[in-house]
């Protein structure tokens, strides 16, 4: 059960498209809700429809603690995006209001390099790195054996990410990774070409729990980027295993860290049968899992970060909650890529809607979004996310082909623009 939070006012830090998620949901939670950034309100969507919104940056702290005492804020919160997260904790300690996170925290789990090294003191299966030595004026790379992935340390998305089949493409690599780092620091590390999951955790006044492990289906349908998600299933076959074997270690690593509240999401590679964990985020997730967690489970982790931003707890209920990793349905998170271009029309989305196993369709890019070259490879190719859930697999594979024959993305030239999709045959051997 949670706090009835009628009439608090949350700050929401960040106005982009998927903020308006917390801004919904803060709503339809009585909540009065704030949306700050330093972005025109006619681009920043979740300006658009909060109740109030502000010009002042998420990073300009002093301005942020005059705007907080002059509107009597009760909480503040972001969601989607590493970067912000260290600022976030700054401004709720200097307006002693509630951070689910410590600024340290979420700078160890938001720099790869840091991370992977916790992670080999708990002996947790990482993507093994190599060593390079960048110089003014070249790149040694002697100790490196390709094929690669060339990626930020500190960036979140995709972005500046960069498969490396061959010496040659390196330094234009190493630079666009280098571009999108804050801290100019770049990890390569072992491609590695085959079957993904993401993991999640759900973490409430000290109590970490396992929630669930999705199959997460990526597409190589561009040349010259990394593959894309188009697709999350869900109960995946990997789940025994990793918990058997990974588990434990990872919530003594939480532990040790002192993460007590909030939500952690894991994606990994699986090799031979074991997940090996490429990234982690001490966040809400941009894939917006926690729809299908309420569906199935009855917990949702936004309402209870909001929950949290306001009164200082996740939930209200003792620490033990009846969370269960093994769902007992089965459920897709479904990814629509377009190609570069301008949207002209979307078709099919009221079509998707009505269909009795989609419990929601989340829209990525409006009608007249422009998607560049630059944005290939990146999660901002995704136009269009659609939830389902049904009680067996048959009927997953059914619900998944009907909302892929249901939607067109026509460009401002006429061009269908949605890039090749999910194909449910490779959900062979995947779905416990």
């Amino acid at each position: 059960m949670l706090s009835n939070l009628s009439g608090k006012k949350l700050l929401i830090l960040g106005g982009s498209k998927i903020s308006c998620e917390i801004v919904r949901k803060a709503k339809a939670m009585g909540v009065y809700t704030m949306v700050t950034d330093w972005y025109p309100i006619d681009k920043s969507p979740a300006k658009k429809i909060a109740d109030e919104s502000f010009m002042t940056s998420t990073t300009d702290i002093p301005a942020l603690l005059k705007l907080i005492k002059e509107n009597k804020v009760d909480g503040i919160l972001t969601g989607f995006t590493d970067s912000t997260l260290p600022h976030y904790a700054r401004i709720c300690e200097a307006a002693n209001l509630p951070c689910y996170g410590t600024e340290e925290q979420f700078n160890t789990l938001i720099d790869k390099k840091v991370y992977k090294e916790v992670c080999k003191n708990y002996n947790i299966p990482i993507v093994d790195e190599f060593l390079f030595e960048p110089s003014k004026d070249s790149i040694n790379t002697s100790k490196i054996t390709f094929p690669v992935l060339v990626k930020p340390s500190d960036s979140s998305g995709a972005k500046g990410v960069t498969i490396c089949n061959e010496e040659s493409q390196f330094l234009n690599a190493y630079e666009k990774a280098l571009s999108y780092s804050e801290k100019k620091r770049v990890i390569v590390e072992r491609y590695i070409k085959g079957k993904e999951v993401t993991i999640f955790y759900l973490l409430n006044d000290g109590e970490i729990y396992l929630t669930g492990m999705g199959n997460r289906h990526v597409k190589h349908n561009q040349d010259g980027v990394i593959p894309l998600p188009v697709a999350y299933t869900f109960p995946s076959v990997y789940l025994d295993k990793y918990r058997e074997n990974t588990d434990s270690k990872v919530k003594r690593m939480f532990k040790d860290l002192g993460l007590k509240n909030g939500m952690v999401f894991m994606q990994c590679l699986i090799e031979k049968e074991e997940a090996i964990i490429y990234d982690i985020g001490y966040r809400l997730t941009g894939t917006l899992e926690y729809k299908l967690m309420e569906e199935i489970n009855g917990y949702n982790p936004l309402k209870m970060l909001i929950n949290f931003a306001l009164t200082g707890r996740m939930t209200e209920e003792p620490a033990n909650l009846p969370i269960e990793s093994n769902w007992n349905k089965y459920a897709c998170n479904v990814s629509f890529l377009m190609k570069p271009g301008e949207i002209a029309r979307i078709d099919g989305l009221e079509r998707i809607k009505e269909f009795p196993e989609v419990i929601d369709a989340v829209i990525a890019n409006d009608v007249g979004t422009i998607i560049s070259e630059e944005l290939k490879g990146t999660l901002r190719q995704i136009v269009l996310r659609v939830f389902a859930v049904t009680d067996n697999r048959d009927d997953l594979e059914k619900v998944l082909d009907k909302i892929y024959k249901s939607l067109k993305v026509v460009s401002t030239s006429g061009e269908d623009l949605l890039l090749p999709g999910f194909n449910t045959q490779e959900l062979d051997g995947l779905l416990k």
